[in-house]
């Protein structure tokens, strides 16, 4: 299955030399191209593209915000800046860009990113996590409130908490509850022995880590126990889990 590609640049012809790159590329399809962010937020919404490629200085909504909301529905989205300002630089590595390209970019440093996409679900690195980590409060409770009413989450059962679809969703070993409440003030409530903010938009149980391996430049994934789901981790958060581990 190809792998879903936005385009957002306020210029026609580089949006036509990403496209023949990404055809050389092999293996992706452009699911929508456009000038503004406003339509890629429209875009991104009905087609949900894995990997999108910004400009950062365009008409109305500039790239650098355009992919704080994209991130904020799905943290996984692969953003690549492609822009001729280096200064955002720095911007850009908060949000966790995947890449950061300066027109007028080679057509092999673009080909080689693109390679890296294809290689993330082949990881090739592991970390030595085998601390045992117990816990003993059997008892703790986290009050969440939705839609529904008040749901009562046992901590202990409790994987991980991620931004998704610009709400917080809980995910435990059986269940999964949603909320607006925000990841901090979730965060203030647990116990900070057992969780671990990885990332802008992750909470993760530190007991049910299996695997790190890279994703991105700044970036890595977390495999956790109980779940098909995984979370991000920064690179600082990363240096972070290894001092926590250290034997």
């Amino acid at each position: 299955m190809n792998i879903k590609v936005l385009i957002v640049d306020d210029e026609q012809g580089m949006r036509t030399i990403i496209k023949k790159i990404l055809d050389k590329s092999s293996g992706f399809e452009v699911v929508g191209d456009t000038d503004n962010g406003e339509e890629a937020i429209k875009i991104f919404k009905e087609h949900r593209p894995e990997v999108v490629f910004f400009d950062i200085e365009m008409p109305g909504c500039n790239g650098i915000d355009c992919a704080k909301i994209l991130t904020d529905i799905d943290p996984k989205t692969i953003i690549i800046f492609a822009t001729a300002h280096q200064e955002y630089m720095s911007d850009a590595f908060q949000l966790y860009a995947f890449d950061y390209l300066v027109k007028p970019f080679k057509i092999e440093r673009v080909l080689h990113t693109l390679d890296r996409i294809k290689t993330l679900n082949k990881p090739n690195y592991e970390d030595g996590i085998d601390k045992i980590i117990k816990h003993e409060k059997g008892l703790d409770k986290l009050m969440i409130k939705n839609k529904e009413g008040i749901s009562f989450v046992d901590t202990k059962e409790i994987v991980l908490i991620q931004r998704e679809d610009s709400s917080t969703v809980i995910y435990t070993q059986s269940d999964s509850f949603t909320t607006s409440i925000s990841l901090s003030e979730i965060e203030e409530k647990l116990d900070h022995s057992q969780f671990f903010r990885s990332h802008k938009s992750y909470i993760i149980n530190l007991s049910l880590i299996t695997k790190i391996y890279p994703y991105g430049r700044w970036t890595y994934i977390v495999k956790l126990k109980n779940t098909e789901k995984d979370a991000l981790l920064t690179h600082e958060k990363y240096e972070e889990i290894k001092k926590l581990f250290s034997l």
